[in-house]
């Protein structure tokens, strides 16, 4: 599996597949090709940027990239699963003393700084506009402070980059967030642990923002309490030996928590216990 080395993807990438239970067996940034607890499955640490290629090549199987990098590269890859960190919009941004205001004051023969140079080339030609678009590979926010471009396209998660260096956003291209990524043919050996990796991962994102809570409710309390409950699939309620109430359990979004515990209390539960949830496997 190819992972990015650098970049805002880096740590999240790494801290995802330790929930997964991918454990990197080297931590050096010089390490380039890292073996893991999962016998079967070798990292690769490459620029983000270069995820797509390696994977369509078929030196890797399997990548973690930016959705961004995967158009951008125009590769054959499929995306098998969006990961829910990453996310972001490539946007077009203009300095804040420019007169223009919309992307559609951007003129034929204007200056375009950016690495996404396909995505800014089809963005601007589905536009029918002829810009022309200087390639750069490091920091795009410079460029029109140093006169080099009038516009630039770059990824913008918060602004506060484009904010730091007078510059405002006209127009967004695209959403992007990390996708997991396979190239066309995956070879059979390789089918049961990209089965494994996706349950895994499918398990950590579904219990993102949950919480498990158990509690114990007298028979008199229990359908009031099970009417305020919210569950996956409905609450569970078990029997207690030679106890006069259930035990309950549900799965609860985190933001409902607060309001749902006063609730549950007053409708006559005990007890409540609330848990942290590792992995949802449905």
């Amino acid at each position: 599996m190819a992972i990015p080395s650098k970049g805002r993807l880096m740590q999240p990438t790494i801290k995802l597949l330790e929930e997964v239970g991918v454990k990197l067996q080297v931590y050096d940034d010089r390490a380039l090709m890292i073996p893991t607890n999962w016998p079967d499955l070798n990292i690769i640490r490459v620029r983000p940027e270069d995820i797509p290629y390696i994977v369509e090549s078929g030196a890797a199987i399997m990548g973690i990239t930016g959705l961004d990098y995967v158009i951008e590269s125009q590769s054959e890859v499929r995306v098998v699963e969006r990961l829910g960190f990453g996310n972001g919009r490539i946007v077009i941004a203009v300095p804040n003393s420019s007169s223009i205001t919309d992307v559609d004051d951007i003129k034929d023969g204007m200056r375009i700084a950016t690495k996404y140079v396909n995505l800014t080339r089809n963005y601007f030609r589905a536009r029918g506009r002829d810009v022309k678009i200087i390639k750069i590979s490091g920091s795009a926010e410079i460029m029109p402070l140093l006169g080099v471009s009038d516009a630039i396209v770059d990824v913008m998660s918060t602004g506060t980059t484009l904010r730091i260096h007078g510059l405002r956003p006209i127009g967004t291209i695209m959403e992007t967030e990390a996708v997991l990524i396979t190239n066309n043919v995956v070879p059979s050996n390789c089918d049961e642990v990209m089965e494994r990796l996706l349950l895994m991962l499918r398990g950590v994102k579904s219990s993102v923002n949950r919480k498990l809570v158990l509690m114990n409710v007298p028979m008199e309390a229990l359908d009031k309490v099970l009417s305020i409950l919210p569950a996956m699939e409905g609450p569970t309620v078990a029997d207690i030996a030679n106890k006069p109430f259930k035990e309950v359990i549900s799965v609860v979004p985190d933001d409902e928590l607060p309001s749902l515990l006063v609730k549950l209390k007053s409708a006559g539960a005990k007890d409540i216990l609330v848990m942290s949830i590792e992995k949802v496997i449905t």
